[in-house]
Formats: structure tokens, sequence, C-alpha cells
């Protein structure tokens, strides 16, 4: 009994140090996957706590003895005008410093006081999101009494003191103090990404602990004698039963990815998750809101960065199917249908005017994000595949290795694109528009001093108006609150369709890059930086570090070439940073950004469709609170990366 039971310790032992080889081997080949769902459950919990305790603070109530009750709303504070002018009645005039040579627009109308010791007292709301400009007019002679720059504070509660001077009874005088402090609405979204940047942290440094050999060893050993055990008891009670740590069990494979590079995935990812946070409200904080005209939020960020990397998976996908045999008459198919898939997918599955009730095809949007992946996709991968060359073999740095082979192997395609970017700067610039000055590119409504009302977009909303009408562009666009422009404005229009290509040419650029130069990564960081020193250079001559005095300032709604160049500047430094830190060296496997980098497509049509649905969305205690809105878009964001997680685990992808 002392011999067999001794035998069958040894087979046990045997086994179970199999088995722990193979978990390793599969640990390293997953490279630390596991922590995916942990690292997303952590961020979750720990953002939405943080968010929960942070009170942002009570509104300011007003006096409503002194008839000064007004309902305020997120990003906004009470002002109240105190006119202590015997005889004279003021008209205060408003404009935001972010509205670019704006006319000021009448904010209230302020009797004359009848007493001196009971001014005449007006409560008007001002916006809290960006400094104010402040002008007071007296009524009778409309002229300006005063004019003050100030930044208010949301909720907060202030007094304007309109009196005359002490240095002079013609002078006119004009303070603000403050009657209540007002409340730190970014308090909420900085506590919640620093709770979650310390997440992050310490699920890395306890990765980094459980790689050290000694508490790996530590582990490992502690794993093998409680399997060893179950292993002994388990062929004393039934030697028959299948076990998944013995030598003859099959485990399941992953799907290879040695060939993928997850820098791409976890870029895409990236972009993808912060779509999904802006487009579900940001925390209806401004900054995560698209910019009225000229000038860059994070909301603008994301779009640009992936149609970049679509660029980059373009090429990369093209070499993959093409080494697997399949014919080129397949290729082109399969991009054809691709396309016309997104298309349709962006016109009617995706299309804001469901909003108002049944698709009516008299009012459809036509233009959309969807719509503007499909064509600039089928108009890359098109490009790519005429003039297709195989990859030359990967050398090594001698002198007879051309270093510029990534760009003159390109060279029918980089002449494709000058041209088409030629014809945009012809036609922005060039193109007559009627009623407009040629060459445009401003906002329309009260800017530029109100000259051109209808001229928003100058060319590229001529040509979207002209040939797609009206009725079938988007009708809110974002420059309509702060510039109050009345005619229909696309930002996934026609013309701007020419800078999403080049975009997402550049992507391509890089995808060519990291295969060019496979296995040589001072060549490759070499070339990222590169790229993103010229882009940026481009940028800063285009925009001379301004944000509406330059030659061509940084547009997301006009998708100009430097807004291209400047978002393309940040991609490649990203990827310069991702590249060695997730492939390379592999100090970070790209979670939780990874999961929803692999299924894309299915992510940002599911949010869409899902985005007024439970548990993305549901009626919040305080409509006028960031903290809330904060909370909501978080969890709604953070169920679509678990989503993602859990699809992945299970192998299903949405590809199309």
């Amino acid at each position: 009994m002392t011999g067999g039971s001794n035998s069958r310790r040894r087979r046990a032992e045997e086994r179970s140090s199999a088995a722990g080889t193979e978990r390793n081997s599969r640990r390293e080949a997953v490279g630390g996957m596991g922590a995916g769902p942990a690292l997303a459950a952590l961020l979750l919990a720990g953002s939405v706590l943080s968010a929960t305790l942070l009170a942002p603070g009570r509104r300011a109530e007003p006096d409503l003895d002194d008839k000064r009750n007004v309902d305020l709303k997120m990003d906004q504070a009470l002002l109240l005008i105190h006119n202590e002018l015997l005889g004279t009645s003021l008209t205060v005039y408003w404009k935001s410093d972010d509205c670019y040579q704006c006319t000021f627009q009448p904010l209230a109308n302020v009797s004359h006081g009848g007493k001196p010791a009971k001014p005449s007292v007006a409560p008007v709301s001002v916006s809290t999101q960006h400094g104010s400009i402040l002008q007071v007019n007296s009524t009778s002679e409309e002229r300006a009494a005063c004019r003050l720059e100030y930044k208010f504070g949301e909720f907060g509660n202030y007094s304007l003191l309109v009196q005359h001077a002490s240095s002079g009874a013609n002078k006119i005088a004009c303070d603000i103090i403050i009657n209540e402090n007002p409340v730190d609405s970014n308090l909420p979204v900085s506590i919640a990404f620093l709770v979650g940047l310390a997440l992050i942290v310490a699920v890395s440094l306890l990765r980094l602990l459980l790689s050290l050999d000694d508490v790996n060893n530590w582990i490992s050993k502690a794993i093998a004698s409680r399997e060893t055990d179950r292993l002994i008891n388990s062929e004393l009670g039934s030697p028959s039963r299948a076990d998944p740590l013995s030598a003859d069990y099959q485990p399941e494979t992953r799907r290879s990815s040695a060939n993928r590079l997850r820098c791409v995935d976890t870029f895409r990812g990236l972009a993808l998750v912060l779509m999904v946070f802006v487009n579900y409200g940001g925390g209806k904080y401004w900054y995560f809101k698209h910019s009225s005209w000229n000038g860059l939020t994070v909301a603008d960020l994301v779009f640009p960065w992936f149609v970049f990397i679509m660029g980059t998976s373009i090429f990369l996908s093209m070499i993959s199917i093409l080494q697997r045999g399949c014919s080129k008459l397949k290729l082109l198919g399969k991009i054809v249908w691709r396309s016309f898939l997104l298309i349709c997918i962006g016109v009617i599955i995706v299309n804001p005017n469901y909003c108002l009730g049944p698709l009516s095809w008299d009012k459809v949007r036509i233009p959309g994000v969807l719509q503007r992946l499909g064509v600039t996709y089928f108009v890359v991968a098109v490009l790519e595949f005429f003039f297709w060359k195989p990859v030359p073999d990967s050398c090594t740095l001698e002198s007879s290795c051309f270093s510029l082979r990534d760009i003159t192997s390109s060279w029918p395609q980089w002449l494709t694109i000058l041209t088409l970017e030629s014809i945009w700067l012809a036609l922005t610039f060039f193109l007559p528009v009627p009623g407009c000055p040629t060459g445009y590119l401003g906002p329309g409504g009260i800017g530029d001093l109100g000259k051109y009302p209808h001229c928003t977009g100058g060319a590229a909303g001529y040509i979207d108006r002209l040939l797609l009408g009206d009725n079938h562009l988007y009708q809110h666009p974002s420059s309509t609150v702060l510039y109050h422009t009345e005619v229909a404005y696309d930002p996934e229009g026609i013309l701007g369709t020419i800078n999403s290509i080049v975009m997402a040419f550049l992507g391509v650029q890089a995808g060519k890059i990291l295969v060019y130069y496979k296995d040589q990564t001072k060549a490759i960081l070499t070339r990222f930086a590169a790229w993103c020193c010229i882009l940026g250079l481009i940028s800063i001559v285009l925009t001379k570090v301004s944000a509406n005095e330059g030659f061509i300032p940084i547009n997301k709604n006009l998708w100009s070439i430097s807004y291209v160049t400047t978002l393309s500047c940040f991609a490649f430094f990203i990827l310069l940073i991702l590249y060695p830190v997730v492939d390379v060296k592999g100090l970070w496997t790209g979670t939780p950004f990874f999961y929803p980098g692999m299924n894309s497509i299915l992510v940002y049509v599911g949010h869409e469709v899902l985005e007024n649905y439970f548990p993305f969305q549901w009626k919040l205690a305080d409509e006028q609170s960031h903290k809330e809105h904060l909370i909501q878009n978080i969890v709604a964001t953070a169920l679509w990366v678990l989503i993602a997680y859990v699809l992945y685990k299970k192998k299903l992808f949405w590809k199309i």
C-alpha cells in the first residue's frame, strides 16, 4: 500500500508540474489578460464611489422677497444687476469670451431707481462655461457706460453694482461682488480621474509584484501542493474521471494572436471608450462636448483618432488577408461590401432623426459618423488595393537598406492624397459662395460681427446644402448655442470627407512603418517621432499657435487640414508610447481598452441604439447636477467595457 501510495503521489506531482508549466505558458501567451474584469470592475466601482461621495455644493437660492426668482440650470450663475443711477435706465449686454468677434446680445433692461436708498434690481442668469464680457449702456443715450470681463462660477450669486463714481458725478463705476460663493463643479470629475488613475497604478504594481520570481515561486508551490493533494484524492476516489490537469487533457486553445499588434487594438479601444463617454454626455461638462467652432476639446479628439487607427488596420488586415491566399477579386468584394454595410448602418440604424419619430426619408440625415467611416474606408482601401506592392523582407540596418522605403514604395498613393488635398484647398478658398466672402471659414450667425449670418461653414456648408439639401443635414450643429446659427450644417459633410481620407492614409503610413520595420524597434520609434514632429510643425505654421488667428484654424466642424495634422501628430505620439509599452516590453496589456478595441463596431452601434435604455440611462434625482450625470455616464461606459470583455472571452466578434 505504501509503494502504491508513493507511486500515485509521484504521478500526481508530475501531472501537477506539467499542468503548472502549461498554465505558465498560457499565462505568458495571454499576457496577463485575466486582469481585465478585475481592473474594469475596480475602475467602475472606484469612480462611481468617488463621484457619489462628492457633494458639489448647493445651488444659490434667489431671494423671493426681492423678485429674484431665477431658475438656475447647469453651468449658470445668478447675477443681480443693481441700478443706483437716479433717472437713468440701463441696458446690459453680454457675450462669451469664447465667441470670436461676436456681437453683444441683450441680457437685461434695468429701469432707473425711484429712491436713492432703494436701487432698481434685475435678476438674470449668466453662463459659467467660459468668461463673460458685460457691457452696460445708458438706454437714453445708447452709449457704453462701462465694460468689464468676469468668470462666473456655477450656482454662484453675484451682484453687478452700477453707480456714480466717487471721482465725479458724470462718471459711472461698475463693480461685481460675490453674494454667495459658487460650487466647484469640476470636483467630481477630478476625483473620479484621480481614483481611476490610483486604481490603475495599484493594479499595475500588483501585476509587477506577482511577476517577481520569489513571489511567483511561492504562489506556484502553494498551488502545486494543493493540486497534488486534490489529484491523490481524485485517483483514490474515481480514477476514470477526466481531469483538466491530466496529461491526456487537451485544453481549448485560444485563437492565435501572435501576429496581432495589441497597441493598435488598445489605441482603437481608447478612442472608442472616450467616444462612448462623450456621446453619453461626459457629465455635461463643456470640455467633453464639441467645440462651438474653432479650437479643441476632449470630444474633438476621439473620432479622428478612430479614423487614423482605421487606416492602420486597413493596411495590416490587407496583408493578413493576402498572406492567407485570398484572391484580389475576393478582397475587392470584401472592401465594397464592408463600405456598403457601414453606410447602411449609419443611415438606417444609427440615425439621430429617430428621436423625431419613425424615420422619414424626406428628412433623413444622410451624412454621419458611420457614413464618413464607410466612404473613407472605401477610398483608402481601394487606393491601397490598386497600388498594392508586396512588403519587402525585413532588412537589417545596413547602408543598402533605404530608410524611406515605407514612403517611396507608396508614391502613387501619396500623389493621389496630395491631389485630393489640393481639391479641398481649392474648393474651400476659391469656390464662390452666394452671399458670402470667398474662402470664408467662420461659423456665421453672430460671429464676425454678424456680417455673414447664413454663411456657416463657407464652401463646406454650401456644397452640402446644394447637393444634399437642408433637410438631410444635421439640424443642431455645435455652433448653434454660442453663435446663434440658423442654417443647417453637418460636421460629417462631403468636403470634410476629403480630409478624413487624408487622416486615414496617415494611419496607413503608421501601419506600413510597423510592417516594413518589423522587429526594428528603434527604426519604428524614430519614424513615429519624426512624423509627430513634422505634423506638429505643419500645425504650428497653419494655426500660428492661435485658436482663431491662424491661416487655417483647428476646426472639427470643417475637418480643416490643421485639425487633421494636429490630431495625427497626437496619434503618432500615442503610438510612440503604446508600441514599446504594450508590444515590445509588455509592461501593459492594454487592459481595459483592448477589449472594446477588438469589437469596435458592436460597441459603437450598441451604445448608440441602447443609449436611452436602462442600465445605460435612468431618471436622475437632479437633472442639473454634473455629479449625477457623471456617475451615469461612467457607469454606462464601464458597462460597455465589461460587455466587450465578456464577448471577447466568448470569442464573439461582430465583423463586417
